[in-house]
């Protein structure tokens, strides 16, 4: 097989949320555990970190890998989905899972799969834990798909769990309310294995305090002993003061991830790596410095509050639900933009109407499909976009709409590309 044909082997014979989206998503660990038990547990020769959240698991993954790999640890990542290439999923030091490893593995595994017939995500946590296995690394953060009670990853043993925010996505899949949606992030609390939540929020505190109590799991909610103060943004980065217990514990910490919504993510990061220095891991102060402020390089983050080009200035970003959309538009308002041409698509499988609710009538669109089956078809987006006020035109590609922008926008105005993963994956400069 070539890589190519093992990518299509993939795509086209395991049903892939990223894809088709809801019918893809399987509501057991069966398969997993079907696959893991078949390699011989790999899951369980590493040391974990298991992240889950509605927003900010992500880019907290990424920033807690970057802080180990600087204090010398050997540290695996797992993320989803990828924007460019599927090797971006799996990660040891931040080197990308080279191509022949999927090869060989699909390879060789062809008639488990087809006897258990797992989802693309499943078999892709399966090849992750054997990779990372392979590889012997000291540790390995592990980003939760979606949800966490029935995510594919929730059969590792980690040295702790963190959960970022709770907020509004996938409600078809993991409930209408925020309890309920909180109750299956939740589900990565294991019997006495430390638990972090990085966000209190008042009306969810309950659901985290009942299900800690019940795994006899050590609780902590980061906000009560940490404090972020933000002392400079600037377009590609920012700076903090770091407050533990009142006490002024990390000065100018500077970060690469741009995005003022990162400074919500940072206590539960921090919380995490105190929680894990309690367990004898080496973190130096120094080593957390150094990975905060190299997290992007270190590990290859893309599509946060990115900028991809500065006259216009354009700048993308993967927020697509109700509170990321909410975050990205503070963040434009900061520029205080003399003109924003937003280049915006969404998926089938979410209500658009209440994120177009929220966009600014005076914003240029230029609406788009990203070419995924689960896109919504532009021609609905448009529709419902120019109900709702906003002016803008519809294109049949993420290309097309970018072009149209950068051939309209001045200088001294700003591009904006997102609204969903899949569009933000389109983007050629990424």
């Amino acid at each position: 097989m070539t890589y190519q044909e093992c990518l299509d082997y993939l795509y086209q014979q395991l049903p892939m949320f990223q894809r088709i989206g809801n019918v893809a998503f399987k509501k057991s660990l069966d398969n997993i555990i079907a696959l893991c038990e078949a390699l011989g547990k790999p899951q369980l020769k590493f040391k974990t970190v298991h992240v889950a959240g509605t927003n900010g698991k992500g880019s907290s993954s990424h920033m807690l890998a970057a802080v180990l790999q600087s204090a010398g640890y050997k540290t695996g990542l797992y993320t989803s989905p990828h924007l460019k290439s599927f090797t971006e999923r799996v990660r040891v030091n931040g080197a990308e899972l080279p191509q022949g490893y999927l090869i060989s593995f699909v390879e060789q595994h062809r008639g488990l799969f087809e006897q258990v017939k797992p989802s693309f995500f499943e078999m892709t946590v399966a090849l992750a834990f054997q990779y990372f296995a392979d590889e012997q690394v000291d540790v390995a953060v592990i980003e939760v798909g979606l949800g966490g009670r029935l995510d594919s990853t929730n059969i590792i043993e980690p040295e702790l769990s963190l959960i970022t925010n709770i907020g509004f996505d996938h409600q078809a899949l993991l409930g209408d309310t925020l309890a309920e949606i909180a109750g299956e992030k939740a589900g990565i609390i294991k019997s006495g294995i430390p638990a972090v939540i990085t966000t209190k929020q008042d009306e969810i505190i309950q659901v985290f305090e009942q299900k800690a109590a019940a795994e006899q799991a050590p609780l902590y909610f980061a906000n009560d002993s940490l404090t972020v103060k933000v002392l400079e943004q600037q377009l590609e980065g920012q700076v903090y003061d770091v407050y533990l217990d009142g006490k002024l514990w990390i000065a100018s910490l500077q970060s690469d991830l741009a995005g003022g919504y990162q400074q919500y993510n940072l206590p539960g990061v921090l919380q995490s790596l105190l929680l894990l220095r309690e367990r004898d891991y080496a973190i130096s102060d120094e080593a957390i410095r150094q990975g905060i402020a190299h997290t992007k390089t270190t590990t290859g983050l893309k599509g946060r509050w990115q900028v991809l080009a500065y006259s216009p200035l354009t700048i993308c970003d993967t927020g697509h639900n109700l509170d990321g959309i909410k975050q990205i538009l503070v963040q434009l308002k900061a520029l205080n933009p003399k003109q924003v041409h937003f280049v915006f698509g969404a998926v089938n499988d979410k209500d658009v109407t209440i994120i177009l609710q929220l966009l600014p009538k005076d914003y240029t669109y230029y609406f788009c499909q990203a070419q995924i089956p689960r896109a919504l078809p532009v021609s609905e987006l448009h529709e419902k976009a120019v109900s709702m006020g906003l002016q803008g035109e519809a294109y049949a590609t993420v290309s097309e709409a970018i072009a149209a922008a950068k051939g309209n926008a001045k200088p001294d105005e700003v591009i904006f590309i997102g609204g969903s993963t899949f569009v933000v994956a389109e983007i050629d400069e990424l």
